[in-house]
């Protein structure tokens, strides 16, 4: 075994420097994982994805079942705001389908009732991640994620979708 000179042996005064550093970082760890914990609705069911049919179910019309709205791809469970998106309810028109463009746009025409963001102004994708991010992931748990999000039109993985990278999504729940 080789030895090591004595002056790359830590001092007690490096290693109580050393220890302050590792107690600040793990400090800042659990501040940030808390922040995190705050910042989104945890989602109460494993994820899945929801071909275009399958959102339809879940457009408020049914008592039984909840009440899914899809933006950017990510299905949210929006049944806790049922007097807004159940039946009969001033923005039923946005759910069972991915309202991405109507959510931009602030409109609740059936042509703006789809995904497609071609076209849209700049304040209008502006707009689309502010209530994205500060409406939709803080107030609704995500439930899954839209077919056309993950796969491309031939039905071909999409190359872009990182699940390891979208919040709440575990592979083992979904595959």
């Amino acid at each position: 075994m080789k030895e090591f000179p004595h002056q790359l042996l830590p001092n007690s005064e490096s290693a109580m420097a050393i220890s302050a550093v590792c107690v600040l970082f793990l400090a800042l760890c659990a501040t940030l994982a808390e922040e995190v914990k705050l910042k989104y609705k945890p989602a109460t069911k494993p994820v899945r994805l929801f071909t275009e049919e399958e959102l339809k179910r879940y457009d408020g019309s049914q008592e039984d079942q909840p009440i899914y709205l899809a933006i950017k791809g990510v299905v949210f469970d929006v049944t806790t705001g049922k007097e807004f998106y159940g039946k009969d309810a001033p923005y039923n028109a946005l759910v069972g389908k991915d309202s991405t463009r109507a959510v931009a746009k602030m409109s609740l025409d059936p042509a703006d009732l789809t995904s497609d963001t071609s076209g849209l102004t700049e304040e209008q994708l502006e707009s689309l991640d502010s209530i994205f991010e500060d409406t939709y992931k803080t107030k609704y748990p995500i439930v899954g994620y839209t077919a056309s999000r993950i796969l491309n039109e031939d039905g071909s993985p999409n190359e872009d979708f990182k699940p390891e990278d979208q919040p709440y999504f575990q592979i083992k729940d979904e595959f």
